[in-house]
């Protein structure tokens, strides 16, 4: 769960700006746009395999 507690003399629109950015970091929006719909196994199953292949493109990436 992301918080952010407003500074003495913050402005409400800093607090904001820095409430969005924890919410991106904890990955909260991606989740919500996951769980938008409703995917059956062979959906998800499928997901999760086009996900482990490029979570893997990238780590060989940066392994070099």
């Amino acid at each position: 769960m992301a918080e952010v507690k407003v500074h003495d003399g913050e402005s409400i629109e800093a607090a904001l700006r820095r409430f969005k950015r924890e919410v991106l970091k904890a990955g909260i929006i991606l989740e919500i746009k996951k769980r938008k719909h409703h995917e059956n196994k062979r959906q998800r199953k499928k997901r999760k395999k086009e996900e482990s292949k490029r979570k893997a493109m990238i780590t060989n990436k940066f392994n070099r």
